[in-house]
């Protein structure tokens, strides 16, 4: 397989055309979407040469739809995309690149311009992706060689992120258990595309919800460690609270979310008996 049939884009959207959602992404090689609606359908079209696979589900929640990609990925390079992301030209062959010089990679992570408000990351310098600093990436900065993330099993959570149970952090427990299952994840300063402005689908304040959902990440992400952790949060970031949001109030979501958490975990274990 050559040029940029070796990538294949993994596209999770909701009620979209997906007729014309390739040309609006500027996309440059073949492509997975998953367009989450109301009815369930397959149809395929080319464009820029490219086959492009279009999976209508009625089903919600992006993790759903970025498994379900990733099911049906063939290629060997493939990259997370949402439905608001244009590409640069030549993002293709940009991926393609960071692989070929980079053959002991399994995922490399690459810079997405964030919309005003929603920046999160930005990668200045290209390194190795640890335990310590995976945590700021989103789904679409992550492009993998499909065989890595085949092999080993790892998948998205279905908890988290838009249209799931709970909030975002589906990208941050993908990566935790890509590390875990031995992966390696590298980060290169190179920007492939922006994201359009919209309303974000998980984000819409600093809400009971907000600090419930993430006291339920924390303990996913840092079982024992979840408290402490909390603590730091809300220390770090308590300058963007409304001033009518107390410490303890917001403390207070946080551990009730990691007690959901912690029964979440039992009950899946009890039904994995």
């Amino acid at each position: 397989m050559r040029g940029k049939e070796r990538l294949q884009m993994l596209v999770s959207a909701v009620e979209e055309n997906t007729l014309t959602l390739a040309d609006r992404m500027h996309l440059e090689c073949g492509a997975v979407i998953v367009n989450q609606c109301f009815e369930q359908a397959m149809s395929t079209y080319e464009h820029n040469a490219s086959q492009i696979l279009c999976l209508n589900r009625k089903e919600r929640g992006v993790g759903l739809s970025r498994n379900l990609a990733l099911e049906k990925a063939g290629s060997e390079l493939c990259l997370f995309a949402d439905e608001d992301i244009v590409y640069r030209e030549g993002y293709a062959q940009v991926v393609i690149d960071a692989f070929d010089k980079n053959e002991k990679a399994d995922l490399i992570l690459f810079n997405v311009q964030q919309s005003a408000g929603r920046q999160t990351y930005h990668i200045s310098k290209k390194g190795r992706v640890h335990w310590y600093n995976y945590g700021r990436y989103p789904a679409y900065a992550i492009a993998a060689r499909t065989k890595s993330l085949k092999t080993t099993g790892v998948k998205f959570s279905t908890l988290f992120g838009g249209g799931a149970p709970f909030s975002n952090g589906e990208d941050s427990l993908f990566l935790r258990d890509c590390l875990k299952a031995g992966l390696r994840i590298y980060r290169v300063p190179k920007e492939i595309g922006e994201e359009r402005a919209r309303e974000s689908t998980w984000f819409h304040g600093y809400t009971d919800r907000f600090f419930h959902d993430r006291g339920v990440l924390y303990h996913f992400l840092y079982g024992a460690g979840a408290f402490p952790l909390s603590i730091r949060f809300l220390l770090k970031n308590r300058k963007k609270f409304p001033a009518d949001l107390s410490f303890f109030h917001c403390l207070h979501q946080m551990r009730e979310g990691i007690r959901r958490g912690k029964q979440i975990e039992i009950e899946e274990k009890t039904r994995g008996k």
